[in-house]
């Protein structure tokens, strides 16, 4: 079969999966163990169809991946899921916001120079073997992610890593190995790293929040960091490894790289004033998402409001004009996360996603505790990889911490495992900002995100396994209540 024919065939068989679930009779209803009943509508039905047609053409890359976006908001009205008004509403979600706001910051430091600044510093310290250049940019964006949100840390490392690319000797034009490990290991390590502290994610507090609803448990900041840092560094170091292993570097040294990066630098000269003022304006944008929490008077405001706001004032100052706004802001990114949110509510608003969560547990509400476990943070995993990690997280929380109940599993360990894996969303472009971010650099298609991701996505299933039967335990965490 042709690649055109391909492209066809799995065009209309996103249209056919969309089509059999309009027209496919009213499927049971879903009962929770406390006997509620969750109903499927005609819309739930249809969303469960546009969610998978959606799906398919993402991984398969039918059409620009920001056309699919589009197609979400219109077959959404012809399908009767939701009105025009409130499918394309999404498009300009907060969330969508926040991500062009991160592109913006990014965008003002690779115009400034800063980006090349940190590059070069970066390889004149880890040298010229690719291994270390590749485990030093998934630890500093690891790091990152521990005070800042990955999609912020995707949006500054990514025209660093371009400049690595460029000494490299890459060619955006023509993908490699290294390029494939470099940003894919990137979009890995900031979702790993973002689990890591209570301000990595918007999802990390909701789901603590959640958790003390139902249980009337607290965790602290201390507590969740002692529980799941440990999870995510070794999460960081299992994206090296396979990362290494998979896409071996074609150059295992690049004779010359340090000096090539030090003659660079120097040629920068001292840093200049305008990259002070970039990284000024950043650093308070930075510290009033990282600082809003505390301040009352900060606690109303979105978190896509501060990077904005950077964002106009490089275009007031002249750091960035109208010329860069058209041509270097990845609009099909940007498309291509408005049209995740939209899908994403569509399924919260008809209630298809509570009744694929409730369907789901009641399956395995009797299996042994561990089975048990990974069933949920399968679930996570698949919702996370399709709807905001937050969405995900208030779906299956409270219904598993309800036959935790029942099964005598310690709801703790429901809590961390569920947060982990709506952590890592590996396998979609959508799952997360930083993955479509990475993607951005040409290096590598959707379907090989998609295949990496598998056995990514099975190492950190195997991880919640290992750290409920042992680390967790020995920390205080035990599986079983008693």
């Amino acid at each position: 079969m042709s690649k055109e024919m391909k492209r066809y065939f799995f065009i209309a068989l996103g249209f056919g999966m969309l089509l059999l679930f309009y027209y496919m009779p009213p499927l049971a209803p879903a009962i929770d163990p406390m006997g509620k009943s969750f109903e499927l509508t005609q819309a739930g039905k249809a969303g469960l169809g546009l969610f998978l047609l959606a799906g398919i053409w993402w991984v398969f890359e039918v059409i620009p991946i920001g056309v699919t976006s589009i197609a979400i908001g219109v077959l959404q009205p012809v399908f009767g899921i939701r009105p025009a008004k409130e499918a394309f509403r999404d498009f300009m979600d907060p969330t969508v916001m926040f991500i062009l706001g991160s592109l913006l910051v990014g965008l003002a430091f690779t115009q400034c120079g800063i980006t090349k600044r940190v590059a070069y510093k970066m390889l004149v310290v880890v040298g010229e073997d690719t291994r270390k250049i590749l485990l030093g940019v998934f630890v500093l964006t690891a790091l990152l992610t521990h005070v800042m949100a990955h999609t912020a840390v995707a949006g500054a490392m990514f025209p660093i890593m371009m400049s690595i690319l460029a000494l490299y000797g890459g060619d955006p034009e023509r993908p490699s190995k290294f390029g494939k490990a470099l940003f894919m290991g990137m979009a890995f390590a900031a979702g790993a790293g973002s689990i890591c502290t209570l301000m990595g994610g918007a999802r990390n507090p909701a789901a603590v929040g959640f958790f003390k609803e139902f249980t009337g448990q607290d965790v602290s900041f201390l507590q969740f960091s002692a529980a799941l840092a440990p999870f995510g560094w070794l999460a960081v170091f299992m994206v090296f490894i396979l990362m290494i292993t998979v896409f071996k570097p074609e150059k295992l040294v690049v004779p010359g790289l340090r000096q090539r990066a030090q003659t660079e630098l120097d040629k920068l000269g001292p840093i200049t004033k305008q990259e002070i003022f970039v990284l000024l304006v950043v650093a308070i944008a930075l510290c009033t998402l990282i600082f809003q929490k505390f301040i009352p008077a900060l606690q109303g405001l979105d978190r896509s409001v501060p990077l904005l706001v950077a964002g106009l004032i490089f275009f007031i100052t002249k750091v960035l004009t109208v010329k860069e706004l058209e041509k270097s802001i990845p609009w099909n990114i940007v498309l291509l996360f408005s049209g995740a949110m939209s899908i994403g509510f569509a399924l919260w608003q008809t209630g298809a996603a509570e009744w694929m969560a409730v369907s789901w547990l009641s399956i395995i509400k009797d299996a042994p505790w561990l089975l048990f476990l990974l069933g949920i943070s399968f679930l996570v995993l698949i919702l996370t990889n399709f709807i905001m990690n937050v969405a995900a997280i208030s779906i299956c929380l409270p219904v598993a911490l309800v036959i935790a109940k029942y099964l005598g599993v310690n709801p703790e360990i429901i809590l961390y495992s569920s947060v982990a894996m709506s952590g890592m969303p590996f396998l979609l472009l959508i799952g997360a900002a930083p993955n479509a971010i990475a993607y951005e650099s040409k290096q590598f298609t959707t379907g090989e995100f998609f295949m990496t991701g598998i056995p990514a996505s099975a190492a950190i299933l195997a991880m919640v396994a290992i750290f409920s039967l042992t680390f967790w335990p020995i920390i205080g965490i035990p599986a079983l209540m008693h």
